[in-house]
């Protein structure tokens, strides 16, 4: 959906007497990626761990952007209806999480939900200087529905995709995740076990960081104007990805419109949920996850986490101020620094 996951990608080591870490950065599918490592490379081994991990990330935008014309994914998306293209196991498993999570959240995650987000302005188009009228609407209403993909894996582990429809699939709320979940193992294969990567605000961090202590990620405070913390949380060997919708709106009359689209009103969400952090072992699905409970909203979203036992913290709109809800989940995982 090109949404902007706003979780304070920070890195905060305090002061530490450990030898420096190693720490990498880059520019990559339309937004920046940063890697530390703790384990210092052998100087001649840096610039190969540098290109191996950025490597790591061209392949997964290579093949899931909607901005390549020749990806497998815009290819996937210019096909008819009734026709199917065999694609990667990369695509074919990054397309499949995204279908199960469509079915298991009822349509709150929808990753063909991309018509209605470019008519509203929140995609590559122009945005308008109106709210879209039903017409329009019902015009990008037909070419939603998660339900038209379907998928299967092959005997050589590529997967063949289907459309029942004219649909327009996008991968940009899993993707990124999908890259970090990339590059964490593409360090444990050459040997690392204790590292933070971020790709776009989406993070992993594995082991303990310099000092040996938990990493220390800021959450932000979902507020328009400026960076500031809300909390700071301690982890170890856990992905998290942030979600929100106080950045990334128009307004119109005095309205306020979020980008955040639901895909069973075709409309911005009108709840109080103004962001949610998600921790999770797989970074694709807790970047998904944390999408599908914005689309939600906070009592529907918090009750569904708390029935897949998701390690859930919201931040939901309360007067002036922000009220904070978190599962029992969230709060056995990290410490609160």
């Amino acid at each position: 959906m090109g949404l902007a996951f706003l979780i304070m990608a920070l890195l905060l080591t305090g002061c530490e007497s450990s030898p420096e870490p190693q720490k990498f950065s880059g520019h990559i599918m339309g937004t920046t990626y940063n890697v530390t490592v703790v384990m210092k490379p052998e100087k001649e081994k840096i610039a190969a761990l540098a290109e191996g991990m950025h490597q790591v990330l061209v392949d997964v935008d290579r093949k899931m952007s909607t901005y390549k014309p020749d990806s497998e994914l815009s290819r996937f998306n210019k096909l008819l209806a009734g026709e199917a293209l065999i694609v990667s196991a990369d695509t074919g498993l990054v397309v499949q999480k995204a279908l199960e999570l469509s079915s298991d959240s009822d349509g709150a995650f929808d990753p063909t939900v991309g018509p209605l987000v470019n008519l509203w302005g929140f995609g590559p188009d122009l945005r308008p200087d109106r709210q879209p009228d039903e017409k329009a609407l019902s015009e990008a209403f037909e070419r939603v529905g998660y339900q038209a993909v379907s998928s299967r894996i092959l005997g050589d582990g590529r997967y063949q995709l289907n459309k029942s429809k004219d649909i327009y699939l996008d991968l940009s709320a899993i993707a990124k995740g999908y890259g970090v979940d990339k590059v964490a193992d593409y360090l444990m294969q050459q040997g690392y076990t204790a590292f933070l990567v971020e790709v776009g605000g989406e993070i992993r961090v594995n082991g303990l960081k310099p000092g040996n202590s938990r990493w220390r990620i800021a959450i932000e405070k979902p507020v328009s104007d400026g960076q500031v913390v809300q909390s700071v949380i301690g982890i170890t060997d856990i992905s998290v990805a942030t979600s929100g919708s106080y950045r990334n709106y128009f307004e119109e009359d005095g309205q306020r419109f979020s980008h955040t689209i639901d895909p069973e009103t075709g409309r911005p969400v009108t709840h109080k949920l103004a962001s949610v952090t998600v921790l999770h072992e797989d970074c694709a699905l807790a970047d998904a996850l944390a999408t599908t409970l914005m689309v939600m909203g906070p009592e529907k979203g918090m009750a569904y986490a708390r029935k897949n036992k998701l390690a859930v913290y919201m931040l939901v709109k309360s007067d002036n101020e922000f009220r904070v809800d978190q599962t029992q989940v969230f709060s056995d995982l990290v410490q609160m620094q």
